[in-house]
């Protein structure tokens, strides 16, 4: 029988390189993102900076050997003044959206603190909200009407946190108020992250006490992921309410997933619908 033992710290030992290089490589493309932002950003029009973020965010993923799989009728690059409302697993979901039609996250106000991070969202237009300010929805709700107005789009994550993938946490309704007052239509994404055999990867999931660091390092760890992203069935605003957009969206959503729609609460939560990392 062939003694395979010595080959086991070597396979540790490329998994552990592999895993750096992909690190330094990030740090290097994050500081080229920061470069680009403070001096190409504020002077190109919509058209290219909106290109610029996309292939920023594709790079991000090459780098994480994240393989994207897009079902659906796909936004085209150019899409305007469309509010997109998807589930939440990790803070590769930022770019995954970003990779196939870039648009402004609504993200928690804490964010805009972080250091490098905080200054990049800024720069690439996140919208911010106070979570223990309760007032402060009707003000981001106003930032979200005035961006959905200049034709920005907008993505919102209304489950207000993060879940592992294997469920669907009930959509706060808040800021799905500003696709009504804007006349924005709503646009359901669902996404997740799969092996390569079709069962569902766990290992972007950020969520419960996890830091940061130890989200990324696990996803530096898998040697591929794979992502999907479903573009859903356009929902008009017309004539319904921002409960019945956000039970609508719902079950899209996990009907898409193959998941249970959870069990409809009362909206009195102020969590943001989405969290940057």
């Amino acid at each position: 029988m062939h003694d395979t033992s010595w080959e086991r710290p070597l396979n540790r030992s490329n998994g552990v390189l592999t895993r750096n290089w992909r690190l330094v490589r990030l740090v290097l493309h994050l500081l080229v993102g920061v470069v680009k932002a403070a001096l190409l950003l504020p002077l190109v029009g919509r058209a290219r900076r909106t290109e610029l973020i996309r292939r920023w965010s594709v790079r991000v993923l090459a780098i994480l050997n994240v393989r994207l799989s897009v079902r659906g009728k796909v936004p085209d690059i150019s899409a305007a003044g469309v509010m997109f409302v998807a589930n939440h697993i990790s803070w590769l979901d930022i770019y995954l959206l970003d990779a196939v039609c870039p648009v402004r996250f609504v993200s928690k106000a804490e964010v805009r603190a972080w250091p490098v991070i905080g200054w990049l969202a800024v720069k690439i237009g996140t919208l911010f909200i106070e979570r223990t300010r309760r007032h402060d929805t009707a003000r981001a709700g106003r930032e979200v009407v005035d961006a959905l107005m200049q034709g920005d789009c907008v993505a919102v994550f209304p489950e207000g946190t993060t879940s592992n993938g294997t469920l669907l946490r009930p959509f706060h309704a808040s800021l799905l108020q500003s696709a009504i007052n804007s006349g924005a239509p709503l646009w359901p994404v669902a996404i997740r992250y799969l092996h390569r055999d079709g069962t569902a990867n766990l290992s972007p999931a950020y969520v419960d006490e996890m830091s940061f660091a130890d989200s990324l390092f696990r996803i530096l760890n898998e040697p591929e992921l794979v992502a999907e992203i479903a573009y859903l069935e356009l929902l008009p605003v017309q004539g319904r309410s921002r409960r019945e957009l956000a039970a609508l969206a719902e079950q899209a959503i996990a009907n898409a997933l193959n998941l249970s729609a959870p069990c409809r609460k009362s909206d009195k939560s102020v969590d943001p619908p989405a969290v940057l990392p």
